[in-house]
C-alpha cells in the first residue's frame, strides 16, 4: 500500500478508484473525511427477506443505509460509479458460516442473485467527535479500532441470531458525556453508545485482546465506551450458516459519496 498518498484527504470517487486498482487495501478509518462510511453484507436473494428483517429488529448494529436488487453492483443512491464487486479494500468471502478468504475483489464470485445490504458505521460519527474537539485514540495511533463481542443478544430473525459486537472508545467522563450527545444525532450509523464503564458487564474479559481490530489504552482516568458495531451481522452470519454470502473486512468499508452531517437526525 502506498505511503505517500494523500487518501486521508481524497474525494470518496478518487479513493474507490485507488482501491478498485488494487492500490489501498488497508482499512478505511480516517479516510475520506466527512464522508459516509458503510459495512457490507451480500447474500443470494433467498436469504435477504430474513437477513432484511434482522436489520430491521436490531436497528442500533444493523441500520440500514441501502439494499440493491439481486445481481445489481451499483448503489446509485450511494454514489456514483460504486461497483460493489471491487470498491472494498478487502473483503470476507464465507461458505456454511466458515471464513474461506479475504479477497480484495469479489467479481469472480459474483452472480446474479445477490443481494447487497450497505449498513452504517460508526467511522461516519467519529468525524463528528473530532468536529467537537474530542480526542480518539485509535485514530490518533492510525490504528484500526477495537471490536469485541459481548454478551447480548440480538434480536433472531429466521435463522439470524447471535450476539452483539460492539466497537470501543476511551473517553476521560466529560468525553464520555458529550460523546452520548453527539453520536444520538446520528441513528442510521449506530448512534448512542450501548455501555460505558465496566466491560465485564457485558461479557468482554479483555479490553488488550479484542476480537477485532487494534487493542488500545484505556487511561486511569478513561472510561470505555461501547457502540453498536456492523460487524454483528458476521456474528448472525456465521450462526445462520448460509451456503455463500461475501462480507466486508473488519475496518475495510464502503466509502459512499454521501456527507456525515446528512445522516443527523437533528
Amino acid at each position: 500500500m502506498p505511503t505517500d498518498l494523500p487518501l486521508r484527504d481524497a474525494p470518496p470517487a478518487r479513493l474507490r478508484g485507488e482501491i478498485r486498482a488494487g492500490r489501498w487495501s488497508g482499512h478505511t478509518s480516517g479516510l475520506a473525511q466527512r464522508h459516509v462510511q458503510g459495512n457490507v453484507v451480500i447474500l443470494p436473494a433467498r436469504w435477504a427477506d430474513d437477513f432484511l428483517r434482522y436489520c430491521q429488529r436490531n436497528p442500533k448494529p444493523c441500520p440500514l443505509l441501502a439494499v440493491s436488487e439481486p445481481g445489481a453492483c451499483a448503489l446509485p443512491s450511494l454514489g456514483e460509479g460504486i461497483d460493489i464487486r471491487s470498491d472494498l479494500p478487502r473483503y470476507r468471502v464465507w461458505r456454511r458460516g466458515e471464513l474461506v478468504e479475504e479477497p480484495t475483489d469479489v467479481r469472480a464470485l459474483w452472480r446474479d442473485d445477490l443481494v447487497t445490504f450497505v449498513l452504517g458505521c460508526s467511522f461516519s460519527f467519529e468525524q463528528a467527535l473530532l468536529d467537537e474537539g474530542l480526542v480518539l485514540r485509535h485514530v490518533d495511533e492510525g490504528k484500526n479500532v477495537a471490536m469485541f463481542r459481548t454478551s447480548i443478544a440480538t434480536v433472531p430473525a429466521g435463522p439470524f441470531a447471535g450476539p452483539l459486537v460492539v466497537t470501543m472508545r476511551p473517553l476521560r467522563a466529560a468525553a464520555a458525556i458529550r460523546a452520548i450527545q453527539i453520536t444520538s444525532r446520528f441513528p442510521d450509523v449506530h448512534g448512542a453508545p450501548v455501555h460505558l464503564g465496566d466491560p465485564a458487564l457485558i461479557g468482554i474479559a479483555d479490553l488488550s485482546r479484542p476480537d477485532w481490530g487494534d487493542a488500545v489504552e484505556v487511561r486511569p482516568d478513561e472510561l470505555p465506551v461501547f457502540w453498536a458495531c456492523g460487524v454483528t451481522p458476521q456474528a448472525a452470519l456465521a450462526q445462520a450458516r448460509p451456503e455463500f454470502c461475501i462480507t466486508h473486512a473488519p475496518g475495510a468499508m464502503l466509502v459512499t459519496d454521501l456527507l456525515n452531517h446528512q445522516l443527523a437526525a437533528f
